[in-house]
């Protein structure tokens, strides 16, 4: 049975045809900026508020954050967890996710079976997830000990995602890596949508509504932004992005 935040999201790309997700580092930002930031994403109509960061030392901190979040929006908080100190009981649900391109069994398997009983006891609805990086791969890809996916080889993204759902994952997230040169290209997103039935997040490197577009048509369910969040005049630039994904798939 689906969680009330996985149908949320399923049944809103379903009638919006896309949709747009707010990435918010707990590291980079005090738990007052985060709910500026929270509130100003909601008011440009992102559909809900991922936590989450490449590293990441104080469980005290991520809590603060996600306790002004909340307080701030009325919006599905979702983890986004690096490791086991990225898991909080104070959000609605968590990204249950393997990193399918990592050479480390630890972030395959391992910080999952850690993981688990935190959310288990937390309370926290497990969404499950293959997660692969691709392209640069910044920090995530060196911090996950990843092999990162060339840009140009999408069929090799296409069998990740593939097994990733025959394993049952119900989301695939193409991730280029925070603050990459180039996002995701359409041609990877195309060959992975046509292998899969699961619901395609894509992140990373996506700056403008013209990149988010791209994403979009090529394929992607769900764009996530999170240092665009961060920078001068973002506001705009989401408002621009969210505005621009949703005339695409209707």
């Amino acid at each position: 049975m689906l969680g009330r935040v996985e149908k949320y999201l399923i049944e809103k790309v379903k009638s919006d045809g896309s949709l747009h997700i707010t990435l918010i580092d707990p590291e980079k930002v005090s738990p007052e900026q985060a709910a500026k930031i929270a509130q100003s994403s909601k008011e440009s109509g992102t559909a809900a508020i991922m936590i989450g960061g490449s590293t990441f030392n104080s469980q005290n901190h991520l809590d603060e954050v996600l306790e002004a979040i909340r307080n701030a929006v009325d919006l599905p908080t979702i983890l986004f967890p690096n490791n086991i100190t990225g898991i909080s009981g104070n959000a609605d649900a968590m990204w249950f996710m393997s990193l399918l391109n990592s050479v480390d069994p630890y972030f395959l398997v391992g910080a999952q079976i850690l993981g688990a009983p935190l959310v288990k006891k937390y309370g926290l609805e497990p969404i499950s997830m293959g997660y692969i990086i691709v392209g640069d791969g910044g920090t995530a890809g060196i911090v996950g000990k990843a092999l990162p996916i060339p840009y140009n080889k999408p069929e090799l993204a296409a069998a990740h995602a593939l097994a990733a759902q025959y394993f049952g994952m119900r989301f695939i997230y193409l991730e280029g890596g925070s603050g990459a040169k180039d996002p995701v290209p359409p041609e990877m997103i195309r060959k992975v949508k046509s292998y899969v039935d699961a619901t395609l997040i894509v992140g990373g490197g996506i700056k403008t509504k013209e990149q988010a577009l791209t994403a979009v048509s090529a394929g992607a369910d769900i764009i996530v932004t999170g240092n665009l969040v961060e920078s001068l005049g973002s506001e705009q630039r989401v408002a621009d992005i969210i505005k621009g994904i949703k005339t695409v798939k209707q």
